[in-house]
């Protein structure tokens, strides 16, 4: 649990909740470091009951409080007072939804293909005096053609990268789900370039597949720089406001590259949705078509799809 350490009336039940989201598959740092500023609150404060005028009292602190944040850390107390409900405190006070926050999600970028090829071709000749002077190409080529998250390339082991059998191994990822996924050819003889690099600066045993100049694993950060680094030094120009390139933008141009691509061919889009959304790493569908909702040439036929989602699926495979 990151260190957590409690010290108000609610510090067993809070270690409780936490272990339980670890559990689920959620080890965001985020939560535990919101839990503890109420927890802090409710010491300092005095509070012993987790009712409306505490967890209310905690949110207009928060609030007020600088620097402004977005308030989506709202759903973190939410979620801790539905879990005391659950777990037998019916009086528990869960956070109403008059506070709920108003999100937009963030727009991607669609790549075209003249950006595609302009980028990997400067991810081949990035000047640098780190590991990703060969590994950029590699990294940014398996989020393209696998639509992985960043955190899970970041994530990868040497033993996870199958380059034999031209596969990986995502192991443990969001919602504390595991899937294989095929690589082509191309790719796999990509990674096999990097991994001998590797090999050659670091021995045969590394923290990670894509590893810092110390041999660490990469930071998200560093993923983003180097995005953006490669993204100028191809030339490509950059918007001066909405949409700006990113590397998850990758994710994006998967789901709906491989929907204008069935769709060109006439097959069955929706049949082969719950294909999409289990290479993808996907819990239900619904996310799986926010990601394909970008598609220009989709969106037309979008409607139809979603109401029509019901039907009778085949059986999801990927194994």
């Amino acid at each position: 649990m990151n260190g957590a350490r409690f010290t108000s009336v609610f510090a067993p039940d809070l270690e409780r909740f936490l272990a339980f989201k670890e559990n689920m598959g959620y080890h965001g740092k985020s939560r535990v470091w919101y839990l503890r500023n109420f927890d802090r609150y409710c010491t300092e404060h005095g509070l012993e009951d987790f009712d409306r005028l505490t967890v209310e009292g905690w949110v207009l602190f928060k609030q007020s409080s600088p620097p402004a944040t977005s308030p989506s850390w709202m759903s973190y107390i939410r979620d801790f007072g539905r879990w005391l409900r659950i777990n037998g405190n019916e009086n528990a006070y869960v956070l109403s939804d008059q506070w709920r926050t108003k999100r937009s999600r963030t727009q991607p970028h669609l790549f075209s293909q003249e950006e595609t090829a302009r980028f990997f071709d400067a991810a081949v000749r990035l000047a640098s005096t780190s590991p990703w002077k060969w590994q950029a190409l590699a990294f940014f080529a398996l989020m393209h053609s696998c639509g992985l998250r960043t955190c899970e390339v970041r994530r990868l082991t040497v033993n996870d990268v199958n380059l034999m059998d031209g596969s990986i191994d995502v192991r443990w990822s969001k919602g504390n789900r595991s899937r294989q996924l095929p690589l082509t050819d191309q790719i796999v003889g990509i990674l096999a370039e990097c991994d001998q690099a590797s090999r050659r600066a670091y021995g045969h045993e590394r923290a990670a597949f894509f590893v810092t100049s110390t041999g660490n694993p990469v930071q998200q950060v560093a993923v983003g720089l180097t995005f953006h680094r490669i993204w100028d030094q191809a030339g490509l120009p950059r918007p001066l406001e909405g949409k700006q390139p990113r590397p998850y933008d990758f994710r994006h141009h998967f789901a709906y590259a491989n929907i204008e691509r069935w769709m060109a061919e006439g097959t069955d889009v929706n049949a082969m949705m719950p294909y999409l959304a289990r290479h993808m790493g996907h819990a239900s569908l619904d996310s799986t078509y926010y990601y394909i909702h970008t598609s220009p040439d989709f969106m037309s036929g979008y409607a139809d799809l979603t109401r029509d989602n019901q039907g009778m699926l085949p059986v999801v495979g990927f194994e």
